[in-house]
């Protein structure tokens, strides 16, 4: 059944796609071009409605069991609407967070997900108490906007969510959390069909109603695969979202250093580095798919690793993106300690 509900996922959001371009040019859901843009040509930019209804039908096929699963529903559509709402009128920042503030309350307050306690390495259980619903709060906004930020390229925004996807699919079959798999695995399939379209050169964008709904999911399926449990395998979801956290993080990073608002835009993010570096718009989504896919496969590592090999590998992965931050200019061209530092000791 679930290999029947994948299947019918994958072929409904090509069959959705281009019924939801139609409908968003008829109503005007059109992204126009530029400074901060890379397109140059009007498009449709509601596709996330595509891989939402493909999702709800893989979804209903199979119907999935657990406690949380109505709240997500419910949480889901909240965020379809901001999402939706922000495609068509542009609203405030504000409302769009009010909105996400939505979603993942109802997720938390009514579905009852929380982070309640982590086991840390050589010291024992830690308790949250009164702040693991603010904590569980800022997890599943900060990865619901991470996701939102990246989406900057043609395809690349659902190729990452995609693998993240996959990622925790094959950690959920791991550690025998069937609904987390069946659900990250059909949402999975959802977006990989929408590729057909928005893969460079995309015919439409998902739009903030598709970003903000795969960040939202997969903020809920990572923290419901992982929730109190040891910090180290805390971690795991944080290395599978590596693309999109870090990027989100130096992000902060560079505006700080800038003396720019925090929610300041600008041409800095991942993609605009890898773009200037000189490689093309197609190259650029494929390398990102790469880091991505290697993130996932540390984070299958990660798992299986005693918690000294477990913090060696957080060391060596630290160092690494530190390294390709300074080299590509993610936190701004003149940051590079480590660099700076290596060169020092080279004299």
């Amino acid at each position: 059944m679930l290999f029947l509900a994948l299947a019918v996922a994958f072929v409904a959001s090509i069959i959705l796609t281009p019924l939801v371009i139609k409908f968003a040019f008829r109503i005007g859901a059109v992204d126009r071009p530029n400074y901060r843009k890379v397109h140059a040509a009007i498009m449709p930019r509601i596709g996330g409605l595509a891989i939402f209804g493909a999702f709800m039908i893989g979804y209903a096929i199979l119907r999935p069991a657990d406690e949380h699963s109505t709240a997500i529903l419910v949480g889901a559509i909240i965020i379809i609407a901001t999402g939706f709402l922000d495609d068509m009128l542009e609203i405030t920042a504000k409302a769009k967070l009010a909105g996400q503030l939505a979603a993942a309350t109802v997720v938390v307050a009514w579905g009852g997900l929380q982070i309640d306690f982590i086991t840390l390495p050589f010291i024992g259980q830690f308790d949250f108490g009164y702040f693991s619903i603010p904590i569980t709060i800022i997890w599943i906004i900060g990865i619901t906007n991470a996701v939102n930020l990246i989406d900057g390229l043609d395809g690349l925004a659902a190729g990452v969510s995609s693998i993240a996807l996959i990622s925790i699919t094959v950690m959920a079959v791991i550690m025998g959390n069937v609904f987390v798999a069946a659900t990250a695995s059909i949402l999975a399939a959802s977006s990989l069909g929408f590729l057909f379209y928005n893969f460079h050169p995309a015919k439409i964008f998902m739009g903030d109603t598709g970003s903000l709904f795969l960040g939202f999911m997969i903020s809920v399926l990572a923290l419901l695969g992982f929730k109190n449990v040891a910090v180290v395998s805390l971690i795991i979801p944080i290395i599978m979202l590596g693309v999109p956290i870090s990027d989100t993080f130096f992000a902060i990073v560079r505006r700080i250093r800038m003396k720019q608002p925090i929610s300041a835009p600008d041409k800095s993010h991942l993609h605009h580095c890898l773009l200037r570096t000189g490689f093309s718009h197609r190259q650029t989504v494929l390398i990102i798919y790469g880091i991505a896919i290697l993130f996932g496969a540390a984070a299958v590592l990660f798992s299986q690793a005693t918690v000294w090999g477990a913090i060696i590998l957080i060391i060596i992965m630290l160092i690494a993106i530190e390294l390709f931050v300074e080299l590509i200019g993610l936190a701004g061209t003149n940051y590079r300690p480590i660099l700076n530092l290596v060169r020092m000791i080279g004299k």
